[in-house]
């Protein structure tokens, strides 16, 4: 599996999305164990949030990584309305608590809020001193909020920011991935092979996936991956969807695969408003 640095961490360039579990009951033990097997096999990177099952999906990711915590890079987000100075520091313990560790590698801010990013910035540089996180980071900002963001003086910078990306999502190309890249900055992509199936379905994704002998959410994934410093983190619950996402890092597109792929979902000419779910 290729690596790279995220949040001073080496981690694979396909992690696990965690987006939906946590919500109903009786699927939970078929979520632990798909977790269990995305770390055997090498997806040891997980990402969750206080938002997904309000909770569910933390308390689903403390059961798949007991006994097995140092293996894997943990991230997780806050509610913008949580992110104050008092009120990250709770939401943090809660998160902790749900999941049974004491610390949590990434933390990031969901989506931009109502309360100040210096304030919300103090409250993650008082956790990483305090060892309840080891970096943090932000979620659903475009390159207005990340320039805000690089205007406040703090003792750690920024680790990555996760956003909505895919074939049909690219507007992040047009200027938020190359800010990125030129500060050295991690893009987590969510949503990897699109939510609804369209984007599985398409006419150019079908042929490149004939042409690989692979399925449309792999080579949806191997696009996404097609740049360095892009984590994909899908979500899957099926062990041969996790074990197929395993592989996925595998595949190499050609020019002729991209170009095909572009005749559906051209790069984007022109500033758009940051897609995000």
């Amino acid at each position: 599996m290729r690596t790279l640095q995220l949040a001073d961490k080496t981690v694979p360039v396909i992690g696990q999305g965690t987006w939906r579990m946590g919500e109903d009951r009786h699927r939970r033990q078929d979520e632990v164990t798909a977790l269990e097997l995305g770390i055997e096999l090498g997806l040891n990177l997980i990402d969750t949030a206080e938002m997904y099952g309000e909770g569910g999906s933390e308390e689903v990711v403390g059961q798949a990584i007991a006994g097995k915590r140092d293996q894997v890079t943990l991230v997780s987000k806050v509610y913008p309305h949580n992110a104050s100075r008092k009120g990250i520091p709770a939401a943090c313990e809660r998160s902790l608590q749900r999941m049974k560790t004491d610390y949590i590698d990434l933390y990031l801010l969901h989506w931009p809020g109502s309360y100040p990013l210096e304030e919300t910035i103090e409250a993650f540089e008082r956790l990483r001193e305090g060892g309840k996180i080891g970096r943090w980071g932000v979620s659903n900002f475009d390159v207005a909020d990340m320039l805000e963001l690089k205007g406040i003086d703090s003792d750690s910078a920024c680790a990555t920011n996760q956003v909505l990306y895919n074939p049909e999502e690219r507007g992040v190309e047009y200027d938020l991935m190359p800010w990125m890249q030129t500060a050295d900055m991690p893009l987590m992509a969510y949503c990897p092979i699109g939510q609804a199936g369209n984007l599985l379905m398409n006419p150019a994704i079908l042929e490149v996936a004939e042409r690989h002998d692979a399925t449309p959410a792999q080579i949806s994934l191997a696009w996404v991956l097609r740049q360095d410093g892009v984590i994909a983190i899908p979500k899957a619950v099926d062990p041969h969807h996790l074990r197929l996402n395993a592989d996925a890092a595998k595949i190499e597109l050609s020019i002729d695969d991209e170009l095909l792929i572009d005749t559906s979902w051209p790069a984007p000419s022109r500033k758009k408003r940051l897609a995000m779910v």
